[in-house]
Order: structure tokens, then sequence, then C-alpha cells
């Protein structure tokens, strides 16, 4: 089938990207803070941005409260409990880190907003929720982005990894791992997509048979290569670098403190899409034992059409593609 057939027979604008082989790297969200708040579906624009939680959130981004990122998550049979609301709240504890930090709360829904205030306005007063605070820092959590209010590739790929992924991995981990659906966090020509937490990578294009190794960390990572978007703290280029050194590393780096630096980039287009740029990544192990830096030059290696959105007609548009030209181990400063 020649692509304009595929594009003419298919609405999903990940069938699109992934039959042209988009490589997702690159594209995972950077943000310092986020804000998970539990709420019922339908997630209508308008719903959300009236949520007494997540107004709060959105106020706060329209008075430029930096890098922080709200998502809704859907109550869950197991998971969730009547008359309470489940906040996630995920921030960056430094500059170099591994993982970021986590607290959880279970409020009564009457108090959420005042919980919400708390947390992004008037951390002195986070005392008064210590009676509602979870333990649950020893637990992962994947969200799957089923928002199909946004694009309805999310809600028809996503939904079967969120169903696999809860049934056959969620159910026998012995509360180690849940899983949830979740509202749009960028990239849904990218879906199925997911945000695997406190570690902070994103995933795109999954497929049910790398599901095992995404979730295990067991067999080698480079296994993932082609599914992987980015680390949440690092920005576009710095995640290009970052993969390159995780595939030879192998899972250990998960656990090193790392931080990323634009040195130098093509000023002749906007910073988001330069031809090329110069990183430098720092690391250090959690016991410091290791330490040292990466520099690199990320360089365009290719062009190709992809549709951003799902939908009938839908113009297709050229996105850069990218590749590692050079990647040198440097003693650290």
């Amino acid at each position: 089938m020649t692509f304009q057939n595929l594009l003419k027979d298919c609405q999903f604008c990940s069938v699109v990207s992934k039959a042209n082989s988009e490589d997702p790297i690159g594209t995972a969200t950077f943000a310092s803070t986020w804000i998970i708040v539990e709420i019922a579906q339908p997630w209508t624009k308008a719903s959300l941005m009236a949520h007494p939680a997540l107004s709060l959130v959105f106020q706060e981004l329209r008075q430029g409260g930096g890098k922080l990122m709200p998502m809704a998550i859907a109550p869950d049979s197991e998971y969730s409990v009547s008359g309470f609301t489940r906040v996630l709240h995920y921030q960056r504890p430094g500059l170099s880190f591994a993982q970021l930090d986590k607290q959880e709360f279970l409020v009564p829904d009457n108090q959420l907003a005042q919980l919400t205030r708390a947390l992004l306005q008037q951390p002195n007063k986070l005392n008064h929720f210590e009676m509602y605070k979870q333990s649950t820092s020893h637990i992962r959590e994947m969200m799957i982005c089923t928002h199909g209010n946004i694009d309805v590739a999310c809600a028809r790929f996503g939904y079967p990894i969120y169903q696999k992924l809860r049934q056959e991995y969620a159910a026998s981990s012995n509360g180690e791992l849940r899983v949830w659906r979740c509202s749009h966090f960028g990239g849904h020509q990218f879906a199925p997509t997911l945000f695997d937490l406190p570690t902070g990578q994103f995933w795109g294009h999954l497929e049910p048979e790398m599901l095992d190794c995404l979730v295990r960390r067991e067999t080698p990572v480079k296994k993932l290569h082609r599914f992987y978007r980015g680390w949440v703290g690092l920005t576009k280029f710095e995640q290009i670098v970052e993969r390159e050194i995780w595939m030879q590393r192998g899972w250990e780096w998960l656990n090193y403190n790392k931080s990323g630096q634009v040195l130098a980039r093509d000023k002749a287009n906007e910073e988001w899409d330069a031809d090329w740029a110069e990183i430098r990544l720092d690391f250090t192990s959690p016991d410091g034992s290791v330490q040292g830096a990466y520099e690199a030059r990320v360089e365009v290696c290719d062009r190709i059409m992809t549709a951003i959105n799902s939908g009938k007609d839908q113009p297709l548009q050229e996105v850069k593609q990218y590749r590692v030209s050079r990647l040198t181990p440097m003693k650290s400063d």
C-alpha cells in the first residue's frame, strides 16, 4: 500500500506517523512540577479548565508559573475511594536528579481546591493536610493517555495498552505498580503514549510485545530504542543525546543523577527547530563513586511528512529527524 493510500484509508495520526517511521525522540514534556488529579471522565477542555483543582494550575500557568504541568487521571474501581480525591504531586528535586520527588494525598472532595492552593502557592499550609498524605513513594505509576476528546488516536490505541498493563502487570505487582488512564500530555501522533513515574520517561508508538521489557527492565534496553520519547528532566536536543547514552550504559543509567545543557546551536532557526546543537550531559551514580560527562553533536539527518492530528483530510506536516553524529565521553570538571 502506498503512503497516499494509507493516509486516505486512515484517520489516525499515529498510524501515519508510525508507517512513515517518525522517530519520537526529543518530544517528552520538559517540566519541573506535575499536578495529577483524579477526575471523572469525560474530560472536555471546558470541564478541565473549570475544575476546582486544575483551574488553579491553569491560573498559575497564565501568570508564568514556570514548567508546571496539570494532568487528570480517571478514577479506578480498585484504587479510588468514594468521597475522596487523589492528588499526585511530582517535583524536580534539583538541577541534577534521577527521579521526581513524590507527594500523594487522598483528600475529601470538599478540600481539594485548598490542597491544590497549598501545593502551588501556600506550602506553609501543607501541614494541614498531613492526615491525608499517603505513603506511596515505593509505588511506580504508569500514565497512559486515553484522552479521545483531544485526539481519537489516544483512545483507539491507548486503551488496549492500558488494559494489558492494568490487568497483566499491575494486578500481579503486589501493589508496587499502578496503571492509570490519563489526559493528554502531548504527542498524540505517537499514540499509544505513556509517562512512567517517578523516573520520568515518556514512551510512544507502544506495542504489546515490548511491554515486558518496559515494565520488568530485565532484557536489554536497546529493544526500546524506537519507542523512547525522552526524559522529563531534559530539553529536546538533550533528550536525543540521553537516549544514545542510555542505550550504551543499560538500565543502571536510570539510577544516575543527570543534567544537561546546550553549549551551542543553529541560530538560523527557532530554538526548538534547530538544524544542529552541541550538548553536554553530566551524570553521577547514586553513591557518587561514578561520575562523568558526555559532549555530543545532534544534527538533522532526514525530513519526513507526518500527520499531527487525526481526522479526515488532515494536512501533512514536514518534521525534522535527528541523529547523534558525535558522542564523546569527557572527564567531569
